[in-house]
Order: structure tokens, then sequence, then C-alpha cells
């Protein structure tokens, strides 16, 4: 390396490498994000019968408890994140969601679990931003919905694992054993993080000034951004129908069909795992592809993933063939997650770079609180209501009903697509100008001047 290179370009022979085995620990870390997130899916049945929970209370483990930390948490830490050192950020938080999760195997009570659960979504809230916001500076905008959409192959991978481990632990060992050594091996992965990452220099891709805006102007500038706006809300409610199903699609089966746990396990590990990954790869590629011609192809392509689910899933709840119900649950499990990658590479192309975290935790509170907060919630609920008069089939109509979210959440993606285009080229230069003008004039009015502009 000669002398006179600036220090800032020193690793850029390394590189792409670097940015591939990067995403490689990403991955890795992510998958036991999710495992760990859904290993109570699975489990919720001896878990229900051991402690005597109700449906509304598994609603609530498995979404508000975790749904409400996670979300809200996720700003400050992110906030850190675009402030210090992201790796580190990532390995602090790996370590205490898996050390909750193991710790899991010794509640006792319902009280315990939430707590329990509170303390994985502490942990969980701190790892997403900084990921997406390290990936935003290791990869340019045109393959970022791709290589956001092969760290979420982390999403059916984890969801595989924790459902196809969870049911194995649990019936070769008992549930409380699963929740230990799942959440025991996730530790091993901080030192891999913090000893063999490096931190990308931020906006390396982009060609405006890195300079860290304050909170009040962040939050500014996104509430300026009428897309940011649209594509957050369609998201959480794309979210809500996903999280609704992978909450409830193990109690389903079981209820409808009478299928035992062992089976139920593998049937949602290959409708999550194989048509997960499907969905999500196809949603970032088809995203970069067709994003580089038509802009609005980051909104329409998971709009037009949702807008699918609505009648296949419908007809997956509401059939009496399970040979039916688990064809529909691979192609409405695929679809389903489509958004996944494109709601992250569209929104960071909207923002600053050193305000990346702070947007993927500002789609974290938005999406999860309605998604992981609500979906389990609200189809427990009306699971419940439905029970006296439905029977086994309380659940089955409940799910059904998510389908009506569904459609609402493709009319929203479609509105997004269109403010989307008006505003990309302008949000970066806008939102500095935003920034220079609050800092000259020491208020928010000149923020408020250009964010409408």
């Amino acid at each position: 390396m000669s002398a006179d290179r600036p220090p800032a370009m020193a690793p850029e022979e390394e590189s792409p490498r670097h940015r591939r085995y990067a995403l490689f620990v990403f991955f890795l870390v992510s998958v036991f994000n999710y495992l760990d997130r859904t290993i109570l899916a699975i489990l919720q049945v001896p878990v229900k019968r051991e402690l005597g929970l109700s449906d509304a209370q598994l609603g609530m483990l498995t979404g508000l408890a975790f749904a409400l930390f996670y979300a809200t948490l996720s700003l400050p830490i992110a906030r850190l994140a675009d402030r210090t050192v992201r790796k580190v950020v990532i390995a602090v938080s790996l370590v205490c969601w898996c050390l909750m999760t193991a710790l899991t195997g010794f509640a006792a009570s319902f009280a315990m679990l939430v707590l329990l659960r509170i303390g994985v979504a502490v942990g969980e809230a701190g790892s997403v931003p900084a990921m997406h916001s390290m990936i935003s500076d290791l990869f340019p905008p045109e393959r970022r919905a791709t290589a956001i959409s092969l760290l979420g192959l982390a999403l059916p991978i984890g969801t595989l694992f924790g459902f196809a481990l969870g049911g194995w632990l649990a019936d070769s060992l008992g549930w409380r054993q699963a929740f230990f050594y799942i959440g025991g091996a996730g530790i091993l992965l901080a030192p891999l993080v913090l000893l063999t990452l490096r931190e990308p220099r931020r906006g390396r891709y982009d060609r405006v000034p890195s300079d860290l805006p304050t909170m009040r102007q962040a939050l500014a500038l996104l509430w300026g951004l009428k897309s940011f706006r649209l594509l957050a809300l369609a998201g959480g409610l794309n979210g809500y129908v996903q999280v609704a199903m992978q909450a409830w699609n193990a109690p389903f089966y079981s209820r409808s069909f009478g299928m035992p746990l062992g089976q139920i396990a593998f049937w949602l590990a290959l409708m999550n795992g194989v048509g997960g990954a499907i969905g999500l790869y196809g949603g970032g590629f088809l995203a970069d592809h067709i994003g580089r011609r038509w802009n609005r192809g980051y909104m329409l392509v998971p709009g037009a993933g949702v807008l699918i689910v609505a009648p296949v899933g419908l007809l997956q709840y509401l059939t009496r063939d399970v040979h039916v119900s688990l064809a529909c649950g691979f192609v409405s499990s695929a679809c389903v997650v489509f958004y996944f990658a494109p709601i992250i590479s569209g929104a960071h192309q909207l923002v600053l770079p050193r305000m990346r975290a702070l947007t993927s935790a500002m789609l974290v509170l938005v999406v999860n609180l309605m998604a992981i907060g609500l979906g389990p919630l609200v189809t427990g609920k009306i699971s419940d209501l439905l029970a006296p008069t439905q029977g086994t089939d309380a659940l089955r109509y409940a799910l059904a009903s998510a389908m009506g979210v569904a459609l609402v959440s493709a009319l929203l993606w479609w509105r997004a697509a269109h403010h989307f285009v008006i505003e990309r080229h302008a949000a970066i230069r806008r939102g500095q100008a935003a920034v220079d003008a609050l800092a000259g004039a020491g208020h928010g009015s000149a923020m408020a001047a250009e964010t409408r502009a």
C-alpha cells in the first residue's frame, strides 16, 4: 500500500471480500435473532399446557410484550449506533438477547415469561438497525436490496431452525432445555463480531455529507417524507399479516387438523424455511432489478406480494383439506415477506448516511408495534371471542380475518410508490439543506419549511 494513499481508502482493496464476509457474519447473528424470537411460537403448546396460559396471554408473549420494548428501545440504541462503533452495539445486543432466551428455560409463571421476553426484546432492539446501517456503507445503492435480502434469509433459516430444533429438543429433552441450549449457543458469536469485522466508512457510496444530524433534525426530515410515512404504515400492516400467520400456524394445524407437534414442526419449517427464503431473496432481487429501471419498483414489489397473500391465505385457513392448506401456506409464506428488503433499501435512499440506523429503528418501531404488537394479540383475542360459538374453528376464522389487513397493506404500498418516485431524488438534497438551515437559524422553523418544500 502506498504511503500517500488516503487513510479512509486503506481497506478498499479488501472490501469486496470483507463485505461478503461481513454479510455472512451478520447472517449468522440474524439467524439466532429469529431463532430465539421464533422458538416460543412452536413451544407455546407445551408452555400453555404446563403454565395454564390463555390464547390472549400467548398472543401477548409472542406479540405485545416483545414488540413494545423491541420497537421503542430500538430508537435510542440506533442513535447510539449512528454515533459510535456499530459492531460493538451488535455484539453487546447479541449477548443480551441470547442470555435472556437461555434463562426462559427457568420460567415458572406468566409474569416471569413476560419479563424474560422483554429482556430478549431489549437485546434484539440493538442489532438490526446497526447491521442495516453497516450494510448501506458496505454495498452501493443498486445492490443494497439484494444484500439486505441475503441477510433477510436469516428469517426463514432462523424460523426453520426455530421450529425444527425447538420441536425436536422439546420432544427429546423438554421445552425448558430447548430454550437453554438454543440461547446459550448464540453467545458464542459475539467474539466473531468484535474481533473479525471492520467498521466501514460512513457514507462511502453517497455523494452527500456524512454529518450527524440531531435527533430533532432527523425525525423532522423523516416526518416530512410522505413516502416514508406510507411505506412504514404499509410495512406495518404487511408485518401484521406475516406475524399473525407465523405465531398462530402451529396451534391452527393442531386444532383444525389434529396434527401432532413433530409433524407440525416439519411442515412449518418447510413452509417458512424454504418458502420464506424464496420470498425474501425474490423480493430483494426483484426490487433491485426493477428499481434500477423503474424507481417505484421498490414499493410495488412488496405490494404485489401481499396482494397475492390475501386470496391464497384465505383459502389456506378456510379449506377443510389439509394438503390444500399446506400448499397455500407455502405460497403465502413466500409472498408475505417480499417487503423485507425493499422497505429498508428504499427508506435508506431517502435519508442521510448518518441517520440510517435511526431510519431502520423508526421502521422497527412502526412495523413491529403493528406486526408483533398487534398481529398475534388481536388474532388471539378474536379467537377467544369466537371460541364459545365456533369451538376449534375459532382460530381458523381469526386467521382468515388477517387477509383483509393484507388488502389494505397492498393499497398503501401502491400509494407509497407514487410518492417515492417524487421524493427519492430530492430527499437527500432537501434534508441536507434543512439541517444547514436549522444549524444557522438555531430553531426548528427552517427544518419545517424545508421538509414541506
